[in-house]
């Protein structure tokens, strides 16, 4: 039997995941291709303002601070952007299968990011970033053009808007693909399939400043996705203002998902899984599913990250590698179960 959701069990909850994940950011700041010692990295932050034989030496202060913080924080961020994201679209569609990238917001942002590689914007800061998140609000601009019908929002014609609007960037990637050069290959490549490692601290405040104002905006619809799971006409029938909330959720969903694909590239399988896996646990209420899966999701990117730059170190793997060897196995276990 499913317990109700009360204000105190939302908090103990995500109290308790925000420790889980604490822990993942501290064993992460202590893992790598540089080793440090797990110990003597926790001893050493903990004693950090102190004199002593625990004090870390300026090398390992400069990996830890100026090179691994950013990137574990950064991860965290777009792990709980896409979970987040993931959760609103598999309540709003309906659909098992949805995820962060079902309307083709990913395949704009890959085309923008591709151009930018091409053309040379890539060596501009930013430069990259901003031609992907360029090329995903044109994915979204598209997407809700050719499904907006008057003033609503039919869900099966955005759902097949996203899937052709894909399949037309995808055939433009691999058009571009098909001109660049090798080096420029081997960066198209590494992106598609995520890459964590170039963020920049202007990026990573973009993303985090993104997540809290969006999250905020989702979660005070979380009793209105509840209803919207029922049906339309049963939200409907409950007051709710279906095609308004369904736009507000879609856009905002989307936006997301362009900012944190802009950043990291293509990181499959967070936004597909950790949701279900946080239902099974925790319940179908919104009211706790949406910030638990944020959380967990931010713990499971981090704690891939840390895998994808030590199983193979000194070199390190695109993190989307790591989030589909770990996510295809257990999806294909959730449907063995039936629980999905």
């Amino acid at each position: 039997m499913q317990k109700n959701v009360t204000l105190k069990r939302v908090i103990s909850i995500c109290a308790f995941l925000s420790l889980f994940l604490a822990a993942v950011l501290g064993v992460s700041l202590v893992t790598g291709s540089v080793p440090i010692g797990m110990w003597r990295g926790v001893k050493g932050i903990l004693n950090l303002w102190q004199a002593g034989t625990d004090r870390l030496t300026p090398l390992e202060m400069t990996i830890i601070f100026s090179l691994r913080l950013p990137r574990v924080i950064f991860a965290g961020i777009i792990g709980a952007s896409l979970a987040l994201v993931g959760t609103v679209f598999q309540a709003l569609l309906r659909n098992p299968l949805a995820d962060p990238y079902v309307l083709g917001i990913s395949g704009g942002s890959a085309v923008g990011a591709i151009i930018g590689i091409v053309v040379g914007a890539a060596a501009l800061p930013g430069g990259a970033t901003a031609m992907a998140f360029v090329g995903g609000l044109a994915a979204i601009v598209l997407v809700f053009g050719i499904a907006g019908r008057e003033q609503t929002l039919p869900t099966q014609t955005l759902l097949l808007a996203g899937v052709i609007v894909n399949a037309f960037f995808s055939a433009l990637i691999m058009f571009l693909v098909s001109l660049s050069s090798r080096n420029e290959l081997h960066n198209v490549l590494f992106w598609l399939m995520g890459d964590l490692s170039l963020a920049s601290r202007q990026e990573i405040v973009l993303a985090g400043i993104s997540l809290l104002a969006i999250s905020a905006i989702i979660y005070r619809d979380s009793k209105a996705l509840n209803l919207l799971v029922m049906g339309e006409e049963t939200a409907l029938q409950l007051g709710i203002n279906v095609e308004k909330t369904k736009k507000r959720l879609f856009f905002a969903a989307s936006l997301l998902t362009a900012v944190a694909v802009s950043s990291s590239g293509i990181i499959g399988f967070v936004g597909l899984l950790v949701p279900h896996m946080m239902r099974l646990v925790f319940g179908a209420d919104h009211r706790l599913l949406l910030p638990v899966t944020a959380l967990f999701g931010a713990s499971f990117l981090v704690a891939a990250d840390s895998l994808a730059r030590t199983i193979t170190a000194p070199t390190e793997l695109p993190v989307g590698v790591i989030t589909a060897l770990c996510g295809a196995p257990f999806f294909i276990y959730l449907l063995r179960k039936r629980t999905i």
